[in-house]
């Protein structure tokens, strides 16, 4: 990997490398047998965006226009997207006994939204290892499922595409409703629930759950991830059993109680990245909705297959709040001090990610005629790289479509890598009199 001539900084050559690995996605999709109909070149484009953005939003059904060639490509873009370009070209260049140089150790840094360099190299070769033990283990429950029910082939494959899908929070499902036939199913639920909830911890998490026996050893960012992944899921829980209880379109039509608390669960956690439905999203009240856009926002962890502006970027703005509030100086918390520069880090991650929202929601209520609250949960969705829909994906016109997909491709690369790619770096170190300002 030899990027001497090319006059790119980190950021910008893994956005052009993302781009390019879009565009031929892209034209193997447009192939005449990739699909069972003719499609157009944004359909295609959409379709590749969303898979290697690993978000699962879906203009035409993924189960029956395209045929088994493309949902190869589909799955392909969508575990290339999840574990990252730079991770795999590294990992051929390891087979090869290639020397890893620095720009290369960058942008792996920059790709998996690591600190520093450091064990990057280490970090990548547990990745594949834990990824694809993951992804094998779940697709063998899942065949214990489906393959009595469609046959070895048929069966065997929609478990391997749904273990891929599921772990790297791509939430494309092979069903054109989604996994809505499978509310009250427990082996379903828990597996590809657990497959995207460990997907969205982050590989640091995994490999430090692996290393590590005790809790109190791990990194602050791994007890973090950790206690807010589980009390975010149980009170998202409680509030959609309770929200949603009598409402005849989801959790009021279904006949058990193990069936409500199974489709409570599920639509609690899938929010955050993972894209995958039990209940029609459009029949939700306004108050799930509502509690859907935040967590989707909020998305999953770090160097992660989930995006959003990250859980651990949403703890530290909370802590601040509270820290400022408390009238203290410094944000502690698990006695640890968190630096300013990961608070103005945080801050701008949110604002700058708050203001494409803004932005795209208010174009798209320009060029499309669908009501104010079904473009801005698709918005989010796009951006958070979830995939969740209120059913207009398909109706979007060519501008909205464009929206959306330069909204995924945001939401994968994150709202702080474009902006930095395309500014120029201050290395000035003239310091000027403070003066203050009214704010409030």
């Amino acid at each position: 990997m030899d990027y001497r001539k090319v006059n790119l900084s980190p950021s910008q050559l893994l956005i052009v490398i993302f781009f390019v690995s879009i565009l031929i996605g892209t034209g193997l999709l447009m192939l005449p047998f990739a699909t069972t109909e003719p499609i157009h070149f944004i359909d295609a484009l959409f379709t590749a965006t969303s898979a290697m953005t690993v978000t699962g939003l879906a203009v035409v059904d993924t189960g029956s226009v395209y045929t088994v060639f493309g949902q190869v490509i589909i799955v392909s873009l969508i575990q290339l997207g999840g574990l990252g370009i730079m991770s795999f070209a590294v990992l051929i260049y390891m087979a090869l006994g290639k020397k890893i140089g620095l720009k290369d150790r960058i942008l792996l840094q920059q790709s998996l939204n690591q600190t520093s360099i450091g064990g990057v190299i280490y970090l990548v070769r547990n990745l594949f290892i834990f990824s694809l033990a993951i992804e094998g283990i779940a697709m063998l429950f899942l065949a214990l499922r489906w393959v009595p029910n469609l046959g070895w082939g048929k069966g065997l494959f929609y478990s391997f595409f749904h273990s891929i899908s599921a772990f790297n929070n791509a939430g494309m499902a092979l069903w054109p409703d989604n996994l809505m036939g499978f509310v009250g199913d427990p082996i379903v639920n828990i597996v590809i629930s657990l497959l995207f909830i460990t997907g969205g911890l982050g590989f640091t998490v995994l490999i430090e759950l692996w290393r590590e026996k005790s809790f109190k050893k791990m990194s602050l960012h791994s007890r973090l991830m950790l206690v807010g992944t589980f009390v975010i899921n149980i009170v998202s829980m409680l509030l959609i059993f309770v929200l949603e209880y009598s409402n005849p379109n989801t959790l009021g039509g279904l006949a058990s109680l193990w069936d409500k608390l199974w489709a409570s669960y599920f639509q609690a956690v899938s929010p955050r990245t993972a894209g995958f439905n039990t209940l029609d999203i459009a029949s939700l009240d306004e108050s799930t909705i509502f509690l859907m856009l935040l967590l989707m926002f909020v998305g999953a962890g770090s160097a992660s297959t989930g995006g959003g502006i990250k859980l651990t970027t949403f703890l530290v703005i909370v802590l601040a709040v509270v820290t400022y509030l408390r009238g203290k100086k410094e944000v502690v918390v698990g006695r640890r001090s968190i630096s300013y520069e990961i608070v103005f880090r945080s801050l701008a991650i949110s604002s700058i990610a708050l203001a494409f929202i803004f932005v795209a929601v208010f174009l798209l209520n320009i060029t499309e005629k669908e009501p104010f609250l079904p473009l801005l949960f698709e918005v989010i969705s796009a951006f958070g790289t979830v995939g969740l829909s209120m059913g207009i994906t398909a109706k979007l016109t060519v501008l909205g479509k464009l929206l959306i997909i330069f909204m995924m491709f945001l939401g994968k690369l994150g709202p702080l890598t474009l902006v930095m790619s395309l500014a120029k770096q201050d290395n000035t170190k003239i310091r000027y009199p403070s003066e203050n300002i009214l704010t409030g």
